[in-house]
């Protein structure tokens, strides 16, 4: 609580102090945007034959401050755009504002392959570890957002099986909740199961960042290694992109994504999206019989039980450029999902009619407006509330293998655990961003994220039982205050300190009398408080040459799936503490060009992590589903890098690789004196090398001026790794090492109006698992049309 004190009224001092801050001296502003509308940040913006430049911000806006009176001749450039120029006078006491809208250069790459650092060089400049892939480069694709994060360095998202399964995100080493999701800058913390990274199709977004390691103060929130930001299509014009998608094992994607803005300022914003998957894909198993108990070794079989479907559709009304509000948008989100399931943590449990539901009824609320008050006070603030229920439906008293044969037994019983349990989360969230600009060197921004959670439910099988009625109540809260300095465009550094709270209500079950069947439940309430703190900064040795370094004292709680569970194949743990981590990041870009013919790009990172109460999955005492524990201490020394070389406008290929050395470093388990067995031993279910490869050939003007014919090839690679420790038995069961192959065909028409794409997933059919003995999909044809248009 003194902390809290001591933090509030820090903030508070700072905010009175800056209001009283000077005015910016004479200058010539104003924004950049392309023929559309589209704003255009990182654009360069100089003075021809004086030392003046700058780049536009996150808004497309620039600002060349100290400019003494006189002719001079305006630059604007921009990658992709034509350059353009403008001649100006600037007389004494004056600050002009001059506007540019850049035309396309109709020779940019339209590739769906081309994946690494953004164009966009405010992203590039900032002092974080970022990586940003250009979302509409891959939008005539069939990959879900999932899969496009999995060709980036650093990146593996394991999956239990094909379309919307149960997946894990890891980020240089940490995994699952330990990285954070946001969508335009807010949380998905409380999205549910019908709003999942791996069931959100790629023309959602315009751009995602990868954020390793140090996360920015804006995007506030407890997390432990990184965070990924969605950012959608925020032009302030008119638009509709529809695509659909059929392929292999009856799969079939559809996203309409559309927007309108009036000359008034009224704007509407619809995203829908729909997938659906029989995921019936062959796999190779072992089966016994249910009647005779006769073995059969290595069958190639279809899976039966695993049809997936979910609907989502996300509405925005209101209006921009308004005095009052830069921009105030009412919305919701409503979805729904349908998972059958097919398998528990390994495939030696065949399901035949147990399954899932899920909705999302989310209303929102989103308000942005900058100069608030005074001039360099930018507020934002975002809110919402799932009202959305989930659903198990387990009441089929029988017991299936990989052949659908099924023994029925008498009586009330289920495959798994008999349920029609049905409860919401009723979670909501709110998260308020305050920034003030000082002066062109310093800035401080505040942010705070306030999170509740609080199941109820019931199972109309079982109307009287108490167990229902346990209060599983969250909240946590994340306060954040972060100060830049921009001494120039060459360096620039970020400091920040956030606190962390959280309070848990919930019940345990205990034996009052000690006879048998007589179970009561005790409330039980726990806190935790915890600070954390960082710095990152950046340094251009030359115009092409990039040095970052990055340290955070990173703090995460306890997850409400992790504390209470899924109610799927995730075991709740109460007794879970939060994990922290030091996290070190030091690396490198460097970009060069040979005759502006050939040129190549290189990145580089160096990471360190010393994590305690490490949280990782394991699995429970009977095998069949998973626990989150805490790992008491936990090292990571890694490096991950990628290479990128294209020529002309004809060819484009890339390269990364990922290396992460996780280790347990608890040198003494509770109630031992010797020193652990484990202790050094690698940490087991958790890839240690891992890389990409793609390469990609343009037709420019193939068939007729504006079409583009594109070749692409992609390769992943995971090497083998142990499911246990290697320390413990000879029996090292593992999962082996993958080699996937994909390969595509784009033809765009129309300069990109009209697009056609075949694609062969797996093409060489090969066993792949990111968990053990649980199979993906093997090989899939898949073919995509996609309409677009903007005004």
């Amino acid at each position: 609580m003194q902390i809290s004190k001591i933090l509030h009224t820090g903030i508070f001092c700072a905010l009175s102090i800056i209001t009283f801050a000077q005015k910016s001296p004479v200058s010539i502003t104003g924004h950049i945007k392309s023929a559309d509308g589209e704003v255009l940040p990182g654009a360069v913006v100089a003075l021809k034959g004086t030392s003046f430049g700058t780049f536009t911000n996150a808004d497309g806006k620039y600002n060349l401050e100290k400019v003494k009176p006189g002719a001079y001749q305006l630059t604007v450039s921009f990658m992709g755009y034509l350059a353009q120029s403008k001649q100006i006078t600037v007389k004494e006491g004056e600050q002009p504002k001059i506007n540019f809208h850049l035309e396309s250069d109709t020779k940019e790459l339209e590739s769906i392959s081309v994946i690494g650092r953004s164009e966009t060089k405010e992203i590039n400049r900032q002092a974080y570890n970022v990586t940003a892939i250009d979302a509409k480069k891959l939008q005539n694709s069939t990959l879900d957002l999932s899969h496009a994060l999995d060709r980036v360095s650093g990146v593996r998202v394991r999956e239990s099986g094909g379309v919307g399964s149960n997946m894990n995100f890891s980020l240089n080493g940490f995994t699952g909740r330990q990285v954070k999701f946001f969508l335009d800058g807010v949380p998905m913390d409380n999205f549910g199961s019908s709003f999942q990274l791996n069931n959100i199709p790629i023309n959602l977004a315009e751009r995602v960042e990868v954020y390793k390691g140090v996360v920015p103060i804006w995007l506030g929130s407890d997390a432990l290694g990184g965070a990924v930001n969605i950012v959608t299509n925020t032009k302030q014009n008119s638009y509709l992109d529809a695509s659909y998608s059929y392929g292999s094992f009856n799969t079939h994607r559809t996203a309409i994504n559309a927007g309108y803005t009036a000359k008034n300022g009224f704007t509407a914003q619809l995203n829908v999206f729909q997938n659906f998957s029989d995921n019936n894909y062959w796999i190779n198993v072992d089966v016994a019989d249910v009647n005779t108990g006769e073995y059969f070794r290595n069958q190639r079989l279809r899976r039966f039980h695993d049809t997936y479907h979910n609907e989502t559709l996300i509405a925005n009304i209101g209006v921009v450029g308004k005095k009052f509000a830069d921009k105030l948008l009412i919305g919701i989100t409503l979805g729904q999902n349908k998972a059958e399931i097919q398998t528990g943590a390994r495939m030696v449990s065949v399901f035949g009619k147990w399954h899932r539901r899920g909705n999302i009824v989310m209303p929102s609320l989103k308000y942005q407006k900058k100069d608030l008050f005074v001039k360099g006070l930018n507020f934002n603030l975002s809110a919402n509330y799932n009202l959305g229920q989930e659903q198990n439906i387990d009441t089929v008293y029988r017991r299936y293998n990989w052949f659908q044969q099924f023994k029925q037994y008498e009586g009330l019983g289920s495959e798994r655990e008999r349920s029609l349990y049905k409860f919401r989360n009723n979670n909501g969230l709110a998260t308020a961003n305050l920034s003030y600009q000082i002066d062109d060197r310093h800035s401080i921004t505040v942010n705070n994220v306030y999170n509740t959670f609080n199941r109820k439910g019931k199972d109309e099988l079982f109307p009287d039982a108490d167990k229902y009625e346990q209060p599983r109540i969250n909240t946590k809260n994340v306060l954040g205050l972060g100060y830049k300095f921009d001494y120039s465009d060459r360096w620039n550094t970020s400091v920040f300190v956030k606190q962390f709270s959280q309070h848990n209500k919930f019940s345990v079950s205990y034996n009052p009398s000690g006879n048998w069947g007589d179970i009561a439940y005790m409330d039980q309430k726990n806190s935790f408080s915890k600070l954390g703190y960082g710095v990152a900064s950046t340094y251009f040795l030359y115009k092409n040459l990039q040095l970052k370094g990055s340290f955070e004292k990173s703090c995460r709680l306890p997850e409400t799936d992790e504390l209470f569970g899924d109610l799927l194949n995730l075991e709740g743990n109460i007794d879970l503490k939060p994990e922290t981590s030091n996290n070190y990041n030091l690396g490198f870009s460097y970009q060069a060009s040979i005759n502006k013919i050939h040129r190549f790009s290189i990145d580089a990172n160096v990471l360190y992590r010393d994590a305690q109460g490490f949280i990782r999955p394991k699995l429970n005492a009977n095998q069949t589903k998973q626990v989150m524990d805490n790992l008491a201490d936990v090292t990571n020394f890694g490096v991950d890098g990628e290479v990128r070389y294209s020529f002309r406008q004809l060819f484009t290929a890339g390269v990364n690789l990922t290396y992460q050395d996780l280790r347990n470093n608890t040198k003494f388990e509770d109630g031992y004196t010797t020193e652990s067995p484990l202790y050094r031993d690698r940490i087991p279910n958790m890839p240690f090398m891992f890389g990409n490869a793609d390469a990609a050939l343009f037709l420019k003007d193939f068939g007729k001026k504006g079409n583009t014919l594109t070749f692409g090839y992609n390769l992943l690679f995971v090497h083998a790794y142990y499911l246990y420790w290697p320390s413990l038995g000879s029996d090292k069961l593992d999962i082996p090492r993958q080699l996937s192959h994909d390969v595509n065909i784009v033809y765009a028409m129309a300069n990109g109006r009209y697009n056609v794409a075949l694609e062969c997933k797996n093409m060489f059919d090969s066993k792949l698992y990111d968990n053990f003995s649980l199979q993906k999909p093997s090989r899939g044809f898949y073919v995509k049309l996609r309409y677009f248009i903007s005004k």
